[in-house]
């Protein structure tokens, strides 16, 4: 395991229980529904292949959106569209159901782990999707897929980035590492920071969607079919322009700030103590972070010297 490989403190323990034996059959008919939407999109993935991009994206929108309604979830955009052309969408990471909330804000390639290849259904979805995966363990790589970001967004594509490099449980976030935002620097592109929060219908948040700790996919897909009166909230924030930030460190304190922004707004609205409780366990994270680098940092001093110039771009 590499010293620099993001990783969040939330486990299973975040994640609150809302399965009964009462929601199995409400959950067995929402599986179904949801593999014969998946089905349905993958088999038309070539004739959509062809279509004109914003033919393309519209059908793209209406599929993903069509994903997160079978699952259960109600899905609620708010804030301006994104703008068209090159453009890196960030957002914070919770559940594997952030990536068709996001495709049905504005389809992306997205920057994925090489681990998602291997999921089922997920990786066919993701590689057909012209993902760009990144093995995360490999720090020398990590140039190749910054130029390799730049690239696409050169070429007028969206890219979807989670910049905090792991989930979590959606009551923290974590720091946005900086690497992608050098890629729209260098491609000359405006960021579009994106909020996700899920709560009940009722207005309470909830952890139940997190895909955290040692969850399985399906344990986690299993624990959203099961759940009553999921909302999936979408805010997308101002977007931050081309050349409105010197650097990479700015660029991603900005983005990371208009995200947590989103939630601070929203708690302070409701009365509730969620910042309160998420800043609480943020400084513990991080306390908790800082403590495992200082000692990986002494344990693998000479591997990190080895690659102290790919270690620049984080």
């Amino acid at each position: 395991m590499s010293a620099w490989l993001p990783s969040a403190p939330c486990s299973r323990a975040c994640v609150e229980s809302v399965g009964s034996p009462a929601a199995v059959p409400r959950a067995l008919v929402r599986l179904a529904v949801l593999l014969a939407v998946l089905l349905f999109g993958i088999v038309l993935i070539p004739v959509v292949g062809r279509l004109a991009a914003v033919w393309r994206d519209r059908l793209t929108r209406t599929w993903c959106r069509t994903i997160v309604r079978a699952t259960g979830v109600r899905l609620r955009i708010t804030g301006a569209a994104p703008p068209g052309g090159g453009l890196l969408l960030v957002a914070n990471h919770i559940s594997w159901l952030d990536i068709p909330l996001l495709a049905a804000v504005r389809p992306a390639r997205m920057l994925a782990k090489a681990e998602i290849r291997q999921w089922p259904v997920a990786g066919v979805l993701t590689a057909s999707s012209g993902a760009l995966f990144i093995q995360r363990d490999r720090l020398r790589a990590l140039p190749r897929t910054v130029e390799r970001i730049a690239d696409s967004l050169r070429g007028g594509s969206a890219v979807v980035v989670f910049p905090e490099g792991s989930t979590w449980c959606g009551r923290a976030q974590g720091r946005f590492r900086r690497a992608a935002f050098q890629a729209a620097l260098d491609a000359g592109v405006p960021v579009q920071p994106v909020h996700l929060h899920y709560r009940f219908d009722g207005g309470a948040a909830t952890t139940a969607p997190a895909f955290v700790g040692s969850d399985s996919l399906l344990t986690s897909v299993w624990r959203v079919l099961s759940a009553r009166a999921l909302v999936a909230e979408v805010r997308v924030e101002p977007v931050l322009g081309a050349g409105s930030a010197p650097d990479r460190r700015t660029l991603a304190l900005a983005a990371e700030t208009a995200t947590n922004g989103a939630a601070t707004n929203r708690a302070a609205d409701t009365g509730t103590a969620v910042v309160e409780t998420a800043d609480a366990h943020r400084r513990s994270a991080e306390a908790r972070r800082r403590s495992t680098d200082a000692r990986r940092r002494s344990t693998d001093a000479h591997g990190m010297s080895a690659n102290s110039e790919a270690y620049a771009h984080l």
